[in-house]
């Protein structure tokens, strides 16, 4: 472990969130996946702001989104209309922006007002806070570093917990969509075992607050099984990062989307 700090949250600090966001469709369909983020709701203290890591915002480069009104992104085609006409109006915090960049270093991290909220975050957000008022930053995730190095940034901003700030990490334990649209069109339902296997190893990594174990996984049979490309396991490395060993760790969502997507859901503190 790389952790030496302990003990359980403190009142005042808000927890940290992760959620397998799956199919966009979760956002305006009533399944057993959106009533899923809908249930998170309670379990979560009302924030002052959320830094929200998407998978699709996989970029050379960590920005956080600086714009007071981001654009409702919709990074997706051949969906129906009604998907498209989803609108998350949420105010964006230019001073958390700010103050993201600075924790992570003005060297290592930079504002970027071209980006807004993909379907990532406000697929997930719209069930959770759906009255769009509670102000969002996006964090992009720097696909030219090593798994390692995300750890290091979610530990970088794990002060923003004690300000108020929801650290959501959005993203799906397992996302190899050759299988799962595969087993979909040829009506396979059933779970593969290194998919349960990578899901189950992931989830106890997370209860040891193992983020060594974590920052290594994707290089394991199981792990590039999992992960053909790493953008949706890297935003649960950032939550992993800001959590404290000892934290209470909870599981709200467990199960499979198409047999081998993970939805998957972690709560810590």
């Amino acid at each position: 472990m790389s952790r030496k700090e302990t003990g359980a949250r403190r009142p005042d600090r808000m927890p940290v969130l992760f959620v397998g966001h799956g199919n966009p469709m979760n956002a305006i369909e009533d399944n057993r996946w959106s009533e899923s983020f809908r249930a998170l709701g309670p379990l979560v203290p009302r924030p002052k702001a959320i830094l929200a890591v998407s998978a699709h915002w996989y970029v050379a480069g960590t920005f956080a989104t600086s714009s007071e009104r981001p654009e409702t992104i919709h990074d997706f085609g051949g969906f129906p209309d009604a998907l498209y006409r989803v609108e998350y109006p949420a105010p964006g915090d230019v001073a958390l922006a700010r103050r993201a960049v600075a924790l992570v270093g003005p060297g290592r991290a930079a504002l970027n007002g071209g980006w807004g909220l993909d379907h990532g975050t406000w697929s997930v957000l719209v069930h959770l806070f759906p009255r769009a008022d509670v102000p969002v930053v996006q964090l992009s995730i720097d696909g030219r570093l090593p798994p390692a190095a995300h750890v290091e940034i979610g530990r970088a901003l794990a002060p923003l917990r004690d300000e108020g700030v929801l650290v959501l990490g959005s993203g799906n334990a397992t996302h190899n969509l050759r299988h799962a649209f595969g087993a979909w069109r040829e009506g396979r339902t059933g779970t593969p075992d290194w998919a349960l296997a990578f899901d189950e190893s992931v989830a106890a990594a997370l209860e040891r607050h193992d983020t060594d174990a974590l920052a290594g996984a994707l290089g394991g049979e199981h792990g590039r099984m999992a992960h053909p490309t790493p953008d949706h396991y890297l935003p649960l490395l950032y939550v992993a990062g800001a959590a404290r060993a000892g934290e209470a760790v909870r599981f709200p969502t467990v199960g499979f989307d198409m047999g081998s997507l993970s939805m998957r859901a972690a709560l810590v503190g």
